[in-house]
């Protein structure tokens, strides 16, 4: 199996699709349980990620979303995967899982490591450093309605995570910026919600403007003890002032150098989706889409308990597979760099996720769920003079606190049951989690090839590879119930509808089977 989905995307329908699936034989799934959440360990998230709202919401208004509109990131970060306990000794405790399985949509087998992080630091309990916060709300006329009146409801909410420490600042901008609020205090409730009420939408969006008076209102009260955020919020493209998205994001990497973190926020299905998450991932912060305007209530909630503090700065994760083994693919970092033998991830930083427990309702939200990162290996087909063939790889993990600057390591090795050119028959999974996982992959590959084949306009093909995934995720559903891909699954039929739905604009055909996401070479 391969998870090159950008060679796969190549192939169109001329790939065709095995005729057993994973849910043809039991024996490939396995049958663990969801565990409960370990004692004293919470979901860890890269920064960067965009989330999967906006796919969510184009499916929601009966459209067809573009490819570009799936982060493997943002999606895997909105499943809660629950990693043994954290008890390497440091705030960021490293596991490497091993699943070796059939693929849900051909059938054909794959060996998946899966690297998740995970912290003992209690959310609930964790002392943070006081805040200056500087929110940049775009208030130009577009915003007028639900989507402003919403944007004042969440600010207001945030209000209540503050600390009395804390200092906010709020810009907002239109056809100009101008500074409403300067560093006032957490606890003056009276002057936040004064501020956060009075804001009102008209005027063009000079994008631009808004984020530079924020990072220099920022960067005027500067304090390398305390943290120190900005939130850019938008729901359009540049229209005033400097238009080009590559000055935002070099405006966000050089204040990310200082010191001045940023989360951004796309509010609609009109703003600049590559401009607000360019800006995120250069400045050590996260990327929003705000399905529903409504939606603004729990990110800003959300970001102030988590999100807002860094828990480890400049980390890098080393991978080297065994001798037995090459690299095919990684999923769920927009930062590897490598090749067969293995390769590295350079994260930015790294934060502390909202959730708790894989078995919670998803409730209103399913940020904040922690993610993992995915590699996709193969055996060498000529196993000759492999000194251990148990040994499927090691990883390193190295990171910076981001307070003192002390430098942290930690180093997993991985083994599998059996050598390579002699997988298990009935599969193997080294934890729960990484079946999950497997899962996961398997929804992300089958969204993302459904859109391109929608967008190259062949709807009937990506719709019978959305109907070859589906019965194998609902037949692991009932041995696995697991809100998050219950969640999933629901927006596989709305997916499936949409397609129907655009088949009467295509002409008759005879339609070929779905191509296999992970040929062979």
């Amino acid at each position: 199996m391969k998870l090159r989905i950008h060679d796969v995307l190549a192939l169109g329908a001329a790939a065709a699709l095995g005729a057993a699936g994973c849910a043809d034989s039991g024996d490939a799934r396995g049958s663990f349980a969801a565990p409960a959440d370990p004692p004293g360990s919470v979901g860890v998230s890269q920064g960067g990620a965009q989330d999967f709202g906006l796919f969510r919401q184009i499916l929601e208004d009966g459209e067809i979303p573009g490819p570009d509109t799936l982060d493997d990131v943002g999606f895997f970060a909105e499943h809660k995967l629950d990693y043994p306990a954290a008890t390497c000794g440091e705030d960021v405790c490293m596991h490497g899982l091993l699943g070796i399985m059939g693929n849900m949509i051909s059938g054909s087998p794959c060996t998946l490591i899966q690297i998740g992080m995970n912290s003992p630091v209690d959310l609930g309990a964790l002392e943070r450093p006081p805040l200056h916060l500087v929110i940049a709300v775009d208030t130009s006329g577009s915003m007028e309605g639900d989507p402003i009146a919403y944007v004042r409801a969440g600010l207001v909410e945030m209000i209540d995570a503050l600390q009395p420490t804390d200092r906010i600042s709020l810009v907002r901008y239109s056809d100009a910026a101008e500074v409403v609020l300067e560093q006032a205090e957490g606890s003056d409730r009276e002057a936040l919600t004064e501020a956060f009420e009075g804001l009102t939408a008209r005027g063009s969006t000079n994008l631009y403007e808004g984020l530079f008076t924020a990072y220099a209102l920022a960067e005027q009260h500067l304090d390398p003890a305390w943290q120190n955020r900005v939130i850019f919020l938008s729901d359009g493209v540049a229209t005033a002032g400097l238009t080009s998205p590559q000055r935002l994001v070099s405006l966000a990497a050089g204040y990310a150098e200082k010191g001045i973190g940023l989360t951004a926020i796309g509010v609609g299905a009109e703003f600049d989706v590559d401009a607000m998450r360019g800006i995120s991932e250069v400045g050590a912060g996260n990327f929003y889409f705000l399905e529903d305007p409504k939606a603004v209530e729990e990110v800003f909630a959300e970001e102030v308990k988590t999100f807002l503090v860094p828990l480890a700065l400049d980390v890098e994760l080393d991978v080297a597979v065994g001798d037995g083994y090459v690299v095919r693919g990684a999923y769920g970092t927009n930062g590897w760099q490598g090749g067969e033998r293995g390769g590295a991830v350079h994260i930015p930083s790294l934060f502390l996720a909202g959730r708790t427990s894989a078995a919670e309702p998803v409730g209103s939200g399913r940020r904040g769920g922690g993610g993992a990162i995915l590699l996709e290996l193969v055996p060498k087909p000529d196993q000759r003079g492999v000194e251990d063939p148990r040994a499927v790889g090691s990883l390193a993990l190295s990171w910076r606190h981001p307070l003192t600057g002390e430098a942290h390591a930690q180093e997993v090795d991985i083994e599998a049951p059996s050598a390579p050119d002699a997988p298990p028959e009935a599969g193997y999974f080294s934890g729960d989690t990484v079946e999950k996982g497997f899962v996961m992959l398997n929804l992300f590959a089958g969204f993302k090839l459904a859109a391109q084949l929608a967008a190259d306009a062949d709807p009937r093909t990506a719709r019978r590879t959305l109907e070859a995934l589906r019965p194998n995720v609902e037949a692991w559903l009932a041995d696995h119930p697991d809100p998050d891909v219950e969640d999933d699954l629901r927006y596989v039929d709305l997916f499936i509808e949409n397609l129907i739905a655009a088949e009467a604009n295509v002409q008759p055909y005879t339609p070929a089977d779905p191509p296999n996401p992970w040929p062979a070479d």
